[in-house]
C-alpha cells in the first residue's frame, strides 16, 4: 500500500502540491476570519448549573461584570465634587451601547453607600455589567474599558470581562513567541543532525505548513463548538513537534536509501514503505490518544482533542505526500548546502558498544533505570487541581493588577463566595420561603470556616426573623424603595441567591470542605440548594475529568495496543509498549508536581506555585500516550525489519537500537527544543504542557526506548513476537506478507 502511496505521489505531483495549496489557502482565510474562543466550559455540573441558574441576577452573575475603581488624586470620595464628577462620567459610560447598568455610591441607597466607598474614604468601587453573554463581554471590553478611563479619575479595573481579555491576549502572545522561538530551535538542532541546509528546512516547512493548517481548522470550528483560547497553543505545540519528528524520519530514511546506492525513485518508494509506514502509524497513535478526550463531551477537552487529531492528520498526510514529491524533486540535491559541524549525538560505533552492553547486562539496565523513574514519577500521588483564576496572569496585567487593588481596598469583596442557588417551585419571596431561607443561612453561617453570608435575608443584622417575614407578606407596592435593589441582587425568578463568604483562596481544602458541606444540606423549605462558584466548579471540574479518565484512557490503550499489533505481528510487544509508556508518564507527571505545585524551579520558570489545571494531567496523557509512539515505532519497526533478516532476537534488538538511537535521540532533541519554547509562556497551564511535554519526552527518549525498552525485549527473547497463528495470519495479511519473519 504505502509503495503504491510512493508511486502515486510521484505520478501526481501537479495534484498533490495544487492540493496543498488549496489547504493552504483555506487556512488562511479561516485564520484572516478569525475564531470564536472562550475560556473552557464543562457543562452538566453542578456548578454549571447553578450558574446557569442565577445568569443574569446582579449579585450572582460576574460573567459580564467588570469591576472598576475610582481615585482622585486630590478628592477624597466622600467628597460631593468627587461624587458628582463620578455620576456624571458614569452617565457617559451607561449610554455606551454594550453598558447594560452602572452600579456606584452615586446609584445606591443611602444604606448601602458604605459597601462601594473604601475604609479609607479615598476609593469607590464601581460595577459596570455588560450586555449579552461572556464572549459579548470580552469582545466589548476594550471599548468599555477605554471610556471608564476618559475622565479625571484613576481607574483600576477587574473583573471576569477583563481576566478574560488579558488571559486571551497573553495566550496570543506566549503562542508567538514560542513560535518564534521553536522554529529556530528546531533549526538549530536539524542542521546539527543533517549537516545540510536543504535537508534541515524541509521539516520546518513541514511543520509550518501543518501548525498553519492545523490553527486554521481549529479556528473555524471555533464558530460551532466551545474551544478554549489556549487550544490554538496545544494545537500549534503538538503539531509542530510531530510534524517536524515525521519529516524527520522521511528524509533520513530518504538519504539513508541514496546513500545505499538506490535510485530517486527507488529511495523514495522504500522510504515510503518503512519511513512512511512508521509515520502512518504513528500518526494512527497520536490521534487516537487524542481521541481519548471526545469522551468529555460537553466540555472544551472534545473540541481540543478533536484540533489535536486533526493536526496531526495534517502533519501525516504532508509527510506522506508533500513531502515526498519535494524529495523527489530534489533528489540528491536534499544534501546542498553543507554545515561544517559535527554530528549530533552517540557516533555508529558509540550506539553498537551501547546495544551489546545493554544486551550483556539486561537486568544491570534494567531494575536501577525502573528505580530511578519510580523516584521521579513518586511526587504524582501529592497531586492536587484547581481551575485557572486570576493568579494564572502575570502580576504586570491590569487584571491582575486591579484585583491586587480591590483586595487592598475592599478586603471584603476579595473573601472567597461560594454561590448557593436555591431552586424553588414559585416566588421566593413568599412568607414561608422567606423564614426557610432565614433558617438555612443561619445554618450556613454556623459551618467552620464561614466568615458571613449575603442574601435577601441577610441584608442587616439588626432585621429580626419576623420583621422579614412581615415583609415577604406585605404587598410590593408597601416595600421600601431600596429593598428593589436588594430583589434584583438576590432574587432571580424562582431563585434566591445566597453568597456564603470564606476567607481562604478558592482552591484550599477549607474552601472544598464547605462546598462537600453545603451540599449536604441542600433542603430549603420547598426548594433545592444548588452549590456553585470557582471552588464549587473546581470540585466539580477534578470529578468529571476522573469520572470519565477510565474511557479515556481504554480507549487509548485499545487502540494503541491493535494499531502496534498490526505494526508488528506481535501480541506481547504492544502490551510492553503500553507498559513503557506509562512508565515514562508517570515520571513527568511526577516531575510536574514536584515544579509547578511545589514550587521548585520557580527561579528559573517564574511561575506562582498552586495546585494544577484539572484537566491537565488527561490532556498530558492522551497527547503524550499517543507521542511516545513515535520512537516506539520507530524502533520497533526497524527490530521487525532486523528479525525477519536474520531470525535471531537478540541480534534484532541490537541492531534496531544501533540503527535508530541516534534518529530517536535526535528527534527527541527537536520535541524537547519545540516544547521547551513553551515553557517561556505567561500562562501556567501552557508553561506546565510546555515542561511536561519536554520531560516526558527526554525521559522516553533515553531512558526508555533506549535502555529500558532494550532491556526488557533482551530478558523477553522469543517470546517478544509471539502472537496466536490466526492472529499472526492477520497481521501477515495486513502487511501483504505471506510467511512470518
Amino acid at each position: 500500500m504505502f509503495v503504491a502511496l510512493a508511486r502515486a505521489v510521484s505520478r501526481h505531483r501537479l495534484a498533490v502540491l495544487a492540493g496543498a495549496l488549496a489547504i493552504l489557502a483555506l487556512a488562511v482565510l479561516s485564520i484572516v476570519r478569525g475564531g470564536s474562543l472562550t475560556s473552557g466550559t464543562i457543562e452538566g455540573t453542578e456548578s454549571a448549573r447553578a450558574a446557569e441558574l442565577v445568569r443574569g441576577a446582579a449579585g450572582a452573575d460576574t460573567d459580564t461584570s467588570v469591576v472598576a475603581l475610582f481615585s482622585h488624586p486630590k478628592l477624597a470620595a466622600t467628597d460631593p465634587v468627587f461624587q458628582s464628577a463620578l455620576a456624571l462620567h458614569l452617565d457617559k459610560v451607561s449610554a455606551r451601547p454594550e453598558v447594560e447598568s452602572a452600579v456606584s455610591v452615586v446609584t445606591v441607597p443611602e444604606q448601602a453607600r458604605a459597601r462601594f466607598i473604601s475604609r479609607d474614604g479615598r476609593t469607590a468601587l464601581v460595577l459596570v455589567r455588560l450586555k449579552g453573554d461572556e464572549k459579548a463581554a470580552v469582545k466589548a471590553f476594550p471599548a468599555v474599558k477605554a471610556a471608564l478611563r476618559d475622565g479625571p479619575f484613576t481607574v483600576a479595573i477587574t473583573g471576569k470581562p477583563a481576566f478574560l481579555f488579558d488571559l486571551n491576549t497573553e495566550l496570543e502572545h506566549d503562542l508567538l513567541r514560542a513560535e518564534l522561538v521553536s522554529f529556530p530551535l528546531a533549526l538549530v538542532v536539524l542542521l546539527w543532525v543533517f549537516r545540510t541546509l536543504v535537508a534541515a528546512l524541509l521539516p520546518i516547512v513541514v511543520g509550518g505548513l501543518a501548525v498553519l493548517a492545523g490553527v486554521g481548522a481549529v479556528l473555524a470550528l471555533s464558530h460551532h463548538l466551545d474551544m478554549a483560547q489556549y487550544t490554538l497553543n496545544v494545537v500549534s505545540l503538538i503539531g509542530l513537534g510531530v510534524a517536524i519528528d515525521y519529516s524527520l524520519f522521511i528524509v533520513s530514511r530518504f538519504r539513508a536509501e541514496l546513500d545505499g546506492g538506490s535510485s530517486v525513485q527507488a529511495a523514495l518508494e522504500r522510504t515510503v514503505d518503512t519511513a512512511g509506514r512508521a509515520v502512518a502509524f504513528s500518526g494512527l497513535a497520536v490521534a487516537a490518544g487524542l481521541s481519548g478526550l471526545l469522551f468529555y463531551r460537553g466540555s472544551f477537552l472534545a473540541a481540543m482533542g478533536l484540533g489535536g487529531a486533526i493536526v496531526v492528520g495534517f502533519a501525516v498526510l504532508f509527510a506522506l505526500t508533500l513531502l515526498p514529491v519535494i524529495l523527489g524533486w530534489l533528489g540528491r540535491r536534499v544534501d546542498l548546502g553543507r554545515v561544517p559541524i559535527p554530528p549530533f549525538g552517540l557516533r555508529a560505533g558509540l550506539w553498537k558498544r551501547l546495544a551489546g552492553w545493554v544486551m550483556k547486562h539486561p537486568l544491570k539496565v534494567l531494575l536501577p533505570t525502573l528505580a530511578l523513574v519510580a523516584f521521579l514519577g513518586w511526587p504524582f500521588v501529592r497531586l492536587q487541581t484547581a481551575g485557572t483564576d486570576i493568579t494564572a496572569l502575570p502580576e504586570s496585567t491590569e487584571a491582575r493588577q486591579g484585583a491586587a487593588a480591590l483586595a487592598r481596598a475592599f478586603p471584603e469583596q476579595s473573601a472567597t463566595r461560594i454561590l448557593v442557588a436555591v431552586e424553588l417551585p414559585g416566588n421566593p419571596f413568599t412568607p414561608e420561603r422567606v423564614a426557610a431561607l432565614y433558617d438555612a443561612t443561619r445554618r450556613w453561617a454556623r459551618l467552620p470556616g464561614v466568615v458571613g453570608v449575603e442574601s435577601i435575608v441577610n441584608l442587616d443584622p439588626r432585621v429580626t426573623r419576623e420583621q422579614y417575614l412581615q415583609l415577604a407578606s406585605a404587598p410590593p407596592a408597601f416595600r421600601p424603595p431600596e429593598f428593589a435593589l436588594a430583589e434584583a441582587a438576590y432574587l432571580h425568578g424562582k431563585v434566591a441567591v445566597v453568597q456564603v463568604l470564606t476567607p481562604g483562596p478558592a482552591s484550599s481544602a477549607e474552601a472544598r470542605q464547605l462546598v462537600k458541606a453545603l451540599r449536604q444540606d441542600r433542603v430549603v423549605g420547598d426548594g433545592r440548594a444548588l452549590v456553585g462558584g470557582q471552588t464549587a466548579s473546581d470540585v466539580d471540574s477534578t470529578a468529571f475529568v476522573l469520572d470519565r479518565a477510565w474511557l479515556a484512557v481504554g480507549l487509548v490503550v485499545l487502540v494503541t495496543l491493535v494499531a502496534l499489533f498490526v505494526l508488528l505481528g506481535s501480541v506481547v510487544l504492544p502490551l510492553e509498549a503500553v507498559v513503557m509508556n506509562f512508565l515514562s508518564l508517570a515520571a513527568s507527571f511526577g516531575a510536574l508536581v514536584w515544579i509547578f505545585q511545589e514550587g521548585h524551579l520557580r527561579w528559573l520558570l517564574h511561575f506562582q506555585p498552586g495546585p494544577l489545571e484539572p484537566a491537565l494531567p488527561v490532556l498530558l496523557f492522551c497527547t503524550l500516550f499517543g507521542l511516545s509512539m513515535d520512537y516506539q515505532v520507530l524502533m520497533l519497526s526497524r527490530m521487525r525489519e532486523e528479525l525477519g533478516r536474520t531470525h535471531d532476537n537478540r541480534a534484532a534488538v541490537a541492531e534496531g537500537l544501533e540503527r535508530t538511537g541516534s534518529l530517536i535521540t535526535s528527534a527527541a532533541a527537536i520535541m524537547v527544543a519545540v516544547f521547551a519554547a513553551f515553557a517561556l509562556a505567561n500562562i501556567l497551564v501552557v508553561k506546565a504542557m510546555g515542561v511536561g511535554m519536554a520531560i516526558a519526552v527526554a525521559l522516553d527518549a533515553t531512558l526508555v526506548r533506549v535502555l529500558i525498552v532494550p532491556a526488557t525485549m533482551r530478558l523477553f527473547g522469543a517470546a517478544n513476537w509471539w502472537a496466536p497463528r490466526a492472529l499472526q495470519r492477520l497481521a501477515l495479511t495486513a502487511h501483504g506478507e505471506k510467511s512470518a519473519p
